[in-house]
């Protein structure tokens, strides 16, 4: 069990299941409506089609020779969950594990297509597709400098949009635009994930954007994210279209700056930058969490 746990790397799993609760909270407290039914549904596709992906990018990876024992010690927060290269599950096992996450998100998706209409395989569609073709040849735009791209539209506007149809089988403005917050999150997730791997996947050919342009502009691309974030997140309710409470988000941002210090100070050492890669995991959580609660206290109060 603690093998399969750490195959599907759960914490990095929030991303998933934080902007489906989004999407759910704006719904309830913005238009009164909540279906417990299609929002578990939701909240377990998504959760095991994450599952899923993580394997999947695990035997790619592994296979296109990213996710090797290179040598020195390893950041635990990059270089996939570790199973592979430390001989504790197979290539044949995770296939298996992946074979039975997917066929789970396939199974749902259908029933949630069946209950709430044809737009929910179309979006569902997008999502499982671009799991898929994240590592998978003859695509794998993860190696072309695609992926953070990718990663943004599908934890932002594909799951938060999602979710938000299965709710009220209508899209809104309100919910696409903060929809980017999760988004950038995740790109700056993914970005900084990515510094500590940039020899790696430069040696193995994954040219993603780090790999691509440099450690230096990796940092940029970072910052650039969160400022993109934080700076969406106030600009919403300040124009009025969400509201005050959803402010709360801000609090994840002096963890926030906090890692982009350290980024700044270490980001050529793999091990001393450890600290940044989980300030970023600290800074998504505090950020949804605190908006889903923001919404939650707006559908109470009307503030």
């Amino acid at each position: 069990m603690a093998s399969w746990v750490q195959a599907v790397r759960a914490q990095f799993v929030p991303p998933s299941f934080i902007p489906v609760t989004l999407a759910a909270a704006i719904a309830w407290a913005r238009h009164d409506v909540f279906d417990p039914v299609a929002f578990l549904l939701v909240f377990i596709g998504v959760t095991v089609h994450h599952f899923g992906l993580n394997m999947l990018d695990d035997v790619f990876d592994y296979v296109h020779a990213v996710d090797r024992a290179w040598g020195g010690e390893k950041n635990p927060y990059t270089g996939g969950s570790g199973v592979l290269t430390e001989g504790i599950l197979t290539v044949g096992d995770l296939k298996r594990g992946i074979a039975v996450c997917y066929g789970v998100t396939i199974a749902v998706w259908i029933c949630l297509a069946g209950l709430k209409g044809w737009p929910v395989l179309l979006i569902g569609a997008v999502g499982i597709l671009s799991s898929i073709f994240y590592t998978v040849p003859p695509v794998k735009f993860a190696y072309r400098g695609y992926g953070e791209l990718g990663l943004l539209v599908n934890f932002g506007p594909v799951l938060v949009m999602g979710s938000y149809y299965v709710q009220r089988q209508t899209f809104d403005i309100e919910p696409l635009v903060v929809s980017l917050i999760p988004g950038f999150l995740m790109w700056s997730m993914i970005v900084i994930n990515e510094i500590p791997d940039y020899e790696e996947d430069r040696r193995s050919g994954k040219m993603n954007l780090v790999a691509r342009f440099g450690r230096e502009t990796g940092m940029i691309l970072y910052g650039a994210g969160l400022l993109f974030a934080f700076g969406i997140l106030a600009g919403t309710v300040l124009v009025g279209l969400a509201p005050l409470p959803v402010l709360l988000g801000l609090l994840a941002l002096p963890t926030a700056l906090r890692s982009v210090r350290i980024l700044r100070e270490h980001y050529r050492d793999r091990l001393m930058v450890i600290p940044a890669n989980l300030a970023v995991i600290k800074v998504y959580l505090i950020t949804g969490v605190a908006m889903i609660v923001g919404y939650l206290v707006h559908g109470v109060t009307g503030w």
